[in-house]
């Protein structure tokens, strides 16, 4: 799986160690996700405006397919550190493809994320339970 960092994060978003400290937005664009899947959303329009709405506030990157095809267009959000110390895990959502969710993901982000806030209440319908959990739970 290739991953591709987007944009670096400010200083304030890195810890000493050079960790992030700030939430990490992750875009599927493997086969289904971020194609023309679903002609009718804006693929390109979508990573702008996580990129514009975030700035250097979060780490935004793509990556190959998350085998999550039927649910596509999936993101994860990853945890800040101080989310991570709150309890909060990664969360992963299915069928991202309009910009009013998008903006939602924005603001959890930019509220502090898994641990620290909860999703907003649109997104809730939205939460997939990672590849290898679904797999594991079909016996695979």
């Amino acid at each position: 799986m290739t991953i591709i960092e987007l944009r670096p994060l400010d200083s304030e978003s890195v810890t000493s160690d050079g960790r992030a400290a700030a939430c990490t937005v992750t875009l599927c664009r493997g086969c289904c996700c971020g194609t023309d899947k679903h002609p009718d959303a804006d693929h390109e329009g979508q990573l702008r405006q996580l990129l514009d709405g975030l700035g250097t506030r979060a780490r935004v990157r793509t990556t190959g397919c998350l085998d999550s095809c039927d649910y596509s267009n999936v993101f994860i959000v990853q945890p800040s550190v101080r989310g991570r110390a709150m309890g909060g895990r990664p969360s992963w959502l299915r069928q991202v493809l309009t910009p009013e969710l998008t903006e939602a993901v924005i603001s959890w982000v930019k509220a502090g994320g898994p641990g620290v806030a909860e999703p907003p209440a649109v997104l809730r319908n939205h939460q997939l339970a990672p590849a290898r959990k679904r797999r594991t739970a079909a016996g695979g």
